[in-house]
């Protein structure tokens, strides 16, 4: 599977609420070759035949850029046996079929194995009311708690990016979310 593929479902993915980004392949594709040259970084991917339908990934926190390994180690929280799922994109048909169960599995059976105490991710924050969410939303909260996530009170990182609509990049809010073994 070649990065470009990759980079392409990231930005197709990320362009629907609630991330609204508006995608830019050449950091598509410098994110990554940085993400893929972490030691002990996994990639998940899901494929329709030839057709890539989605992808996860994770790594050890310590290899994250410090606007998201930084608010935990200002927490105290010890990086070294932490694991980051940095994203979980699959494309909309493919949704519904338990795929994104599975990329869990697999991303969570590796940082096991590679001696994670713990493993959380980062979701951007919209207000419940935002006036761009779709009727058809449908955030995935539950399906994160039942796989024994949850939302670590007062603990959010800042990432910048370019939305749609927008004419440069501005820092977005997320939750980190967190399961330890």
């Amino acid at each position: 599977m070649s990065l470009d593929r990759l980079a392409q479902l990231r930005i197709s993915v990320f362009r629907e609420y609630p991330y609204l980004y508006e995608g830019d392949m050449a950091f598509e594709l410098r994110y990554m070759r940085e993400f893929a040259t972490a030691p002990e970084a996994v990639l998940v991917a899901a494929f329709d035949g030839a057709e890539l339908a989605g992808a996860a990934t994770a790594s050890p926190m310590w290899a994250q850029k410090p606007e998201i390994r930084g608010p935990f180690e200002d927490r105290g929280i010890d990086t070294s046996s932490l694991f980051y799922f940095g994203e979980s994109v699959l494309l909309p048909q493919y949704r519904g079929r338990g795929i994104g169960h599975r990329f869990f599995d697999h991303r969570e059976e590796w940082a096991a194995r590679c001696g994670a105490q713990a493993v959380c991710f980062a979701a951007v924050i919209r207000p419940a009311n935002d006036p761009l969410r779709p009727a058809d939303y449908r955030p995935l909260d539950a399906l994160w708690a039942k796989r024994g996530y949850a939302p670590v009170s007062g603990l959010k990182c800042a990432i910048s990016w370019k939305a749609v609509g927008e004419q440069e990049e501005r820092a977005k809010q997320l939750q980190c979310w967190m399961r330890r073994f």
